[in-house]
C-alpha cells in the first residue's frame, strides 16, 4: 500500500515569531511561508534599538531584502536550499469572516487574522496555519475555526525532566560514603551504574550518614565535595554547598543556578565572584530589564547608570547583604566600596555587550530566565580567555512576552549543554530567606 501523501501547508507567521526567531522562516522543512503586510509594518516598528527584538527585525528584513529582487506579493518566492518551500508577502485582507467584526475592535491582530483566513479561503488544497507565540492570538484564531501552533523550534520538549544537576543516592550501609571520606575519591561505577555526567554531583546517603561527591572530567573519579566559605558566605545545604563549588571550580568557564525566589542564587553568584576577585580583572553584573509598558530605557530621566539602577536593586541588595556581614570599618566592608567605585565590579546593561570581546572577567547574569536562547548565546560568545559566565534564574518566574518555561535562554541553555566538561548545573529546591518567604511560596 503505497504510504499517505503530507498535505501541504502554509504556515503564517506572526510578529512575535520573526521578533523571536529571526530565522524562523528557515524551520518549517518544505511548506511554504506567509508573511502578512500588516507583520512587516510592525516589524518596521522595531527596527531602531539595542535590543534582541530590534536585531531579529533589522536581521529578517535585510534577509527578505537579499533572498529576491522581485515583488513577494505578487508571487510565490522559493527559499533558499531545496529542503525549503517558498515565501510571500500576503496583503488581502478581504475574508468573509472578519475578525474585526467578530472580536469588535480594529487592531493589527484582527488583520493579521484576517490575512490568514482569506489565504485559507484561496488555498483550498493546503492547510492554512497561524504561528504565533502570543497565546491570546491563536485563541482568536481557532475561535474563528483557523489551525494555529506556537513556535516550537527552540523549546524544550519536556520541562518537568529538565537536567538538575543532582542525584540522591541511598545505600544500605557505610562502604561508599566511607570510601569517599577517606580517599577523597571514588570509582563512579561503584555508586552509580549510569553512564557520569561532566560535573554532575551526588548526595549520598545512608541511615546515619551521608557525603557530597561530584564527578571530576578530567579525573574521572567522583570526588568529595567539602562545605565552603566565600567572602563570608557559607553554604546552608548540599545544593548551596554544590552551587559554591561549581562557581568557585577554575575548570568551569560556565555555570547556571535555577532556583525560586529565595534560594540564594544571587547571594552565593556574588559571594563566589568576591571571593576571585584577584583572578580577574573586573566583575560584572547584569540582569535583563524588563520595562513596565514595554517602554524603553529612553523614557527614564537620566544618564544610563540612572536609568538601569531601578531595574538593578536586586543586585546592590544582595551586595549589602555580603557587605553588611562586616563592621563598617573592616577590610572587607571597605574593600566592596573600592571595588564599585574603581569600577572593578560594575553593573552593565545588557544591550551594550554586543559587540565586545570580554576578557579576564567574570560575569554574572542574574534573572536569566527572561532572555531568549538567541540572547544566550550572543552572551555567550562574547568571551575571551580567562572569563566565567554566571547565569542565574527561576525558570517558572517570566516577566518577558511570549517566553515561558520551555522556551525561554535559561531553560535551553541547561537542556544544550549539561555534560560539557567546562559546565556546571544546579538547581536549588530549599528557600533560605526566611521562614515567611518559605511559608508564601510553599502556600500561596
Amino acid at each position: 500500500m503505497p504510504a499517505k501523501k503530507k498535505t501541504k501547508k502554509i504556515f503564517v507567521l506572526d510578529t512575535s515569531v520573526l521578533l523571536y526567531d529571526s530565522d524562523a522562516v528557515k524551520n518549517f522543512e518544505k511548506h511554504d511561508i506567509a508573511i502578512p503586510i500588516t507583520v512587516l509594518e510592525e516589524l518596521d516598528s522595531f527596527k531602531k534599538g539595542n535590543s534582541v527584538t530590534n536585531l531579529h527585525a533589522r536581521q529578517f528584513i535585510r534577509y527578505l531584502d537579499k533572498i529576491t529582487d522581485a515583488n513577494m506579493i505578487q508571487k510565490w518566492i522559493p527559499l533558499n536550499g531545496k529542503s525549503h518551500g517558498k515565501i510571500r508577502v500576503i496583503s488581502d485582507e478581504n475574508s468573509k469572516d472578519d475578525a474585526s467584526e467578530v472580536f469588535g475592535s480594529q487592531k493589527n491582530d484582527h488583520r493579521i487574522l484576517n490575512s490568514a483566513l482569506r489565504l485559507r479561503e484561496k488555498e483550498k488544497n493546503k492547510k492554512v496555519v497561524l504561528v504565533s507565540k502570543d497565546i491570546n492570538l491563536r485563541l482568536k484564531a481557532r475561535a474563528l475555526s483557523l489551525d494555529a501552533e506556537d513556535y516550537e523550534t527552540i523549546r524544550i520538549k519536556d520541562i518537568n525532566h529538565l537536567y538538575r544537576g543532582k542525584t540522591n543516592l541511598n545505600f544500605d550501609g557505610n562502604e561508599q560514603i566511607n570510601k569517599l571520606y577517606q580517599d577523597g575519591q571514588i570509582e563512579p561505577e561503584e555508586i552509580d551504574p549510569a553512564d557520569p555526567v561532566s560535573n554532575h554531583y551526588y548526595i549520598l546517603k545512608n541511615h546515619s550518614s551521608s557525603a557530597l561527591g561530584y564527578y571530576n572530567p578530567s579525573s574521572k573519579k567522583v570526588e568529595l565535595v567539602q562545605s565552603m566559605n566565600a567572602y563570608g558566605i557559607t553554604p546552608k545545604n548540599a545544593e548551596q554547598t554544590f552551587a559554591m563549588h561549581a562557581l568557585m571550580n577554575p575548570d568551569i568557564l560556565l555555570a547556571t543556578i535555577t532556583g525560586a525566589a529565595g534560594t540564594g542564587k544571587t547571594l552565593l553568584a556574588l559571594a563566589c565572584a568576591l571571593e576571585q576577585r584577584r583572578q580577574y580583572r573586573q566583575i560584572y553584573m547584569a540582569r535583563p530589564i524588563v520595562p513596565l509598558s514595554n517602554r524603553d530605557l529612553g523614557y527614564l530621566p537620566g544618564d544610563v547608570k540612572s536609568k538601569i539602577d531601578p531595574y538593578m536593586q536586586p543586585l546592590w541588595d544582595n551586595l549589602s547583604i555580603i557587605k553588611n556581614q562586616y563592621k563598617e570599618g573592616s577590610k572587607q566592608y571597605k574593600k566592596i566600596d573600592e571595588l564599585v567605585q574603581n569600577e572593578k565590579l560594575s553593573i552593565v546593561p545588557l544591550a551594550y555587550i554586543r559587540g565586545r570581546s570580554l576578557n579576564n572577567v567574570i560575569f554574572i547574569v542574574d534573572e536569566a530566565q527572561n532572555l531568549t536562547p538567541h540572547e544566550i548565546k550572543t552572551i555567550i560568545t562574547r568571551a575571551g580567555e580567562n572569563t566565567k559566565i554566571i547565569f542565574t534564574g527561576d525558570i517558572f518566574q517570566i516577566d518577558t512576552p511570549y517566553l515561558d518555561a520551555q522556551s525561554n535562554g535559561l531553560s535551553y541553555l541547561v537542556d544544550r549543554m549539561n555534560n560539557n566538561e567546562v559546565y556546571a548545573h544546579i538547581n536549588l529546591e530549599k528557600g533560605e530567606r526566611s521562614e515567611l518567604a518559605n511559608l508564601a511560596s510553599k502556600f500561596l
